[in-house]
């Protein structure tokens, strides 16, 4: 019965809340690609970033997320150029998503940059319910169909940073596309386009401690909702992070630096109140740069996910 119950409650998702048409992730601020196509090229560097998410795990059908994602900057670094590719499951929804990436990176002065940034993308949504059992038997038949649908997805954004600032807004599904029909005309489901807005300011508090707290907001136009992270950089070697997610809950993250190139984060929550009858989620990035980025005593500051 319990298994029967959180597969309609998935499927219920991927229908009808807004809020879940995209993937989730917790180690967004240390790839904000995943969010804004302007940051591609802002760390002034070449990063290949592996992330893969569980969410809820233990729950079939639950959310399971696995991306790749590439970018650096090119042409005396006044252009950014990335490429990001995700397989996405829910429930009887599979998505693969590949995404390229271009940011123009404007110098306004010695210490600050502003990246405008665009991204086109091919999404594959394939709907499979062969092997879904409804646990509430006068739910609609037309969902019933299994599809494939092919989709142009457009995204757009502004990047602004310093060596210990950054503020970014992005909008997603500018063209808010069409995934899924069921008999013709009567049930048919777009993407809405989503506004992202975060930001975060690092403080030195001494030679090893940095604490850097950021803010994201995500609007749409059924939801509105904020995550708030507090971060410490300790030793110049290891995050350590808590963050809230409202209508959801706390979680935590860490970031080591097993060398200056090479990073390993991980991150867990399990919500508050309902959220705990799902499970805990989890999440896993590698990430590695290529060359050596030039620190000098103004980046002494720099929370390093910049």
């Amino acid at each position: 019965m319990k298994k029967l119950i959180l597969i309609s409650i998935i499927c219920s998702f991927a229908f009808s809340v807004k809020s879940q048409q995209d993937a989730q992730y917790n180690l967004y601020q240390f790839n904000q690609l995943l969010i804004n196509p302007a940051y591609a090229g802002a760390r002034d560097i070449l990063s290949a970033i592996v992330i893969s998410r569980q969410q809820w795990v233990g729950i079939p059908g639950a959310p399971k997320t696995n991306c790749l994602s590439l970018h650096g900057p090119v042409i005396n670094k006044n252009i950014g150029l990335g490429l990001t590719i995700t397989n996405d499951e829910m429930g009887p929804r599979n998505v693969i998503s590949i995404f390229g990436n271009a940011a123009y990176i404007l110098k306004l002065n010695s210490k600050m940059k502003l990246s405008f940034g665009l991204n086109a993308g091919f999404n594959r949504y394939q709907f499979d319910f062969n092997e879904v059992t409804f646990y509430n038997s006068e739910f609609p038949s037309s969902f019933n169909q299994n599809q494939t649908n092919n989709v142009l997805d457009i995204n757009g954004g502004l990047y602004l940073k310093s060596h210990t600032f950054f503020a970014g807004m992005s909008i997603s599904h500018i063209n808010s596309p069409s995934i899924y029909k069921a008999d013709t005309n009567s049930t048919e489901y777009h993407l809405s386009p989503h506004v992202f807005f975060n930001s975060g300011k690092s403080f030195q508090i001494n030679q090893n401690l940095i604490f850097a707290p950021t803010l994201m907001v995500k609007y749409s136009v059924t939801s509105l909702s904020y995550d708030f992270n507090c971060n410490f950089l300790i030793n110049k070697k290891i995050w350590l992070g808590a963050f809230y997610r409202s209508s959801y809950g706390p979680g935590g993250l860490m970031q080591y630096f097993v060398t200056n190139n090479f990073k390993v984060g991980y991150s867990y929550d399990s919500g508050l109140s309902n959220q705990l009858n799902f499970g805990s989620s989890h999440e896993l990035m590698l990430s590695l740069d290529f060359g050596t980025q030039k620190l000098n005593k103004k980046r002494t500051t720099n929370p390093r996910f910049l």
